[in-house]
């Protein structure tokens, strides 16, 4: 198993924010976190990369329990990318990427030839190579979502955690990031990504996470466990689901807007 998490609960003081969340994420998945706000998405996030360190239960990652694991080591198992990236200064585009190469060295750590080369690599996987020396604050925020995409490449994790990747895109961007994900689960990598779209769970996602409350409705395929009950559950809206293309994927929508029609 790539993330295993067993009877996992916490809190903030006295309130509880996650209740015995248990499941077990295999190499090479992608997994989609589904739950309105404040249900203990990005907290679970926090949990699972060692940020929020006083909670109940286990998570191993890759065999090892991040309990155990300094920052440099969970740095070699994880890498995390956040929902929005403000940067201070004009970096390079590469130079954003080589940031990771020091996740094992020191506060004078200064890249070799190989990290240049595996950070140029890095940036050819996911289709931006040709970025590699303009600025990063002034390419647009797919292609931004993308470096730090290549940044956790470069990184050489095995396992990347993705805060809502592409609230703040627009839909072109959007297909781009998320194909460039479901390719790199494809090869291997284990993603846990949130998401508050269920379409794009079910068109790119192999199993959803739905959170509900602090604790965990439904863990399963897309097509098991989006219903539409549960999105009236969580959501509070009336949707139907619908399956086109022989079922190969599946759509949510509002019934309210259909009766409009």
């Amino acid at each position: 198993m790539s993330v295993k998490i067993e009877n996992l609960s916490f809190s903030y003081g006295s309130h509880e924010v996650l209740r015995d969340i248990s499941i077990d994420v295999e190499e090479g998945t992608l997994v989609n976190v589904l739950g309105p706000n404040g249900t203990g998405k990005s907290t679970l996030f926090r949990c699972i990369l060692g940020l929020n360190r006083n909670y109940t239960g286990s998570i191993i990652v890759n065999g090892k329990d991040i309990r155990t694991l300094s920052i440099r080591e969970r740095a070699r198992e994880m890498a995390f990318i956040p929902q929005s990236h403000k940067p201070v200064y004009d970096y390079a585009v590469l130079d954003v990427v080589l940031m990771s190469s020091g996740a094992g060295a020191g506060a004078f750590f200064s890249p070799k030839k190989s990290h240049v080369d595996r950070a140029y690599e890095a940036l050819e996987r996911v289709g931006i190579g040709f970025l590699a020396d303009r600025p990063y604050t002034r390419i647009s925020g797919g292609e931004q979502q993308l470096v730090l995409i290549a940044r956790a490449l470069a990184q050489n994790a095995s396992t990347i955690i993705m805060d809502e990747p592409t609230s703040a895109l627009d839909y072109g961007n959007t297909v781009r990031v998320l194909s460039c994900v479901r390719q790199l689960s494809e090869e291997g990598l284990t993603i846990i990504q949130s998401t508050h779209q269920p379409d794009q769970a079910f068109l790119y996602a192999d199993k959803t996470l739905v959170l509900h409350e602090g604790h965990v409705l439904a863990y399963g395929t897309p097509k098991e466990t989006i219903t539409e009950g549960l999105i009236g559950k969580i959501y509070g809206v009336e949707v139907e689901v619908n399956s086109l293309y022989d079922d190969k994927v599946r759509v949510c929508v509002p019934t309210r807007e259909l009766a409009r029609r």
